[in-house]
């Protein structure tokens, strides 16, 4: 009784207590961490609001993104410009545009000397590029293996247009050597714990917008667009805009790890948001369990980890050992480590700890399940999907 009360108040106050705990280790990580390490931790942070955006619209809709360092590095050189302005005088610009004999600021780099609009730029601009491209591509049915390609050339193409708008850009170099964060001194220890908070926080927000969705009827549609798109189409839905909301939402998650990113490491380049960075940003989520809220962001940090502990222990032979780790995670664990989710549930079932014939009755409502699958052919399929299905026409 005592067993079966508490799995009741979990299950009702889970994301309370999961929001409590994460809380808790957020404020725990500066006291029993370097600064060192804490910098490591807040650039990690902002690699895995990228991937909770790639666990929305890959594990959710179905959309594999190669190239979430578009939107990452759209975010980022917002946030870059306006730091960079913040560092100069009246009249001045940049020493590198200095060199190429520009003595006025460009105008996109004007629109971001305003602090407000650069906070909401950070994540509006990769929001309606993503919007954009969305409507373009899934508006004609363009998915699978050849949205992934195409998502891929994107962040390739905006790495080149980069490199060849050195005049603005800062070409290869990038954007560096920033000063300051909206007034506050980025030499300072304090500021810079500041600075991982705000990551964290971003990260946890992310995470409960996320679970929102994923509870909400939209987290349905997703689904069910993802597993049943043209029955999804004749009960009157658009998949394309369900998807454009999805990727819209992930780009505008990746714009703000990107912002954070800056003022965290100190540089943004074209090398930070290139083909090979992205697939890093999709190695994490892969790792975590695509399908799980938390599987991105813990694949992320372990990934990340493991990425600089093995540089340092290993300087020649780290990438080849994280590439193995990475097959054998796809060859064994394919559904990442979220698969072992149901690990515990087992446990409880062979100790007894779910109450006398816990396990036969659970394998009998499987099999009354599978029968009533089978009768039902109207209803083949996902059964998310079909849940999207029967509130739809119940609506």
């Amino acid at each position: 009784m005592n067993i079966t009360f508490n799995k009741t108040f979990f299950s009702k106050y889970r994301a309370w207590i999961g929001t409590a705990i994460a809380i808790v280790l957020i404020f725990l990580a500066p006291a029993v961490m370097s600064g060192y390490s804490l910098g490591l931790l807040s650039k990690y942070l902002c690699y895995a609001m990228v991937a909770v955006g790639i666990g929305l619209a890959w594990g959710q809709g179905g959309m594999l993104t190669l190239g979430q360092g578009l939107f990452f590095g759209l975010g980022a050189y917002v946030m870059a410009i306006h730091l960079k302005i913040e560092e100069l005088r009246p009249g001045q610009v940049p020493d590198f545009m200095a060199q190429y004999g520009i003595t006025e600021l460009p105008g996109f780099w004007q629109l971001f000397r305003d602090p407000v609009i650069t906070i909401i730029g950070v994540a509006a601009v990769p929001g309606l590029v993503a919007a954009v491209l969305g409507w373009m591509v899934f508006g004609r049915g363009v998915r699978g293996a050849y949205f992934a390609i195409l998502s891929q050339a994107l962040v390739a193409a905006f790495a080149v247009l980069l490199i060849g708008q050195s005049k603005t850009t800062g070409g290869t170099n990038g954007l560096n050597d920033f000063s300051g964060f909206f007034g506050y001194d980025l030499t300072d220890p304090k500021n810079k714990e500041m600075i991982y908070y705000i990551c964290a926080f971003c990260v946890l927000a992310m995470v409960l917008i996320t679970y929102w969705i994923r509870q909400s009827f939209m987290g349905e549609l997703i689904i069910g667009v993802r597993d049943q798109e043209n029955r999804m189409k004749f009960l009157g839905y658009n998949p394309a805009s369900i998807k454009v909301f999805a990727f819209s939402l992930a780009a505008m998650f990746a714009g703000v790890g990107g912002a954070m990113f800056v003022p965290v490491v100190g540089i943004i380049s074209p090398s930070d948001i290139d083909v090979t960075p992205s697939i890093m940003m999709l190695a994490g989520v892969v790792i975590g369990g695509r399908t799980t809220l938390l599987g991105p962001v813990i694949g992320t940090l372990i990934i990340r980890f493991a990425e600089t502990q093995l540089s340092e222990a290993y300087p020649a032979a780290w990438t080849y050992i994280e590439g193995a780790i990475f097959i054998l995670v796809i060859a064994f664990v394919p559904m990442g480590l979220g698969q072992f989710k149901g690990l515990w549930p087992w446990i409880q079932d062979k100790l007894g700890l779910n109450g006398a014939g816990a396990g036969e009755a659970a394998k009998a409502a499987a099999g009354a399940a599978s029968g009533s699958t089978a009768a039902g052919p109207a209803v083949a399929g996902s059964t998310v999907a079909g849940s999207a299905v029967a509130k739809a026409v119940n609506a």
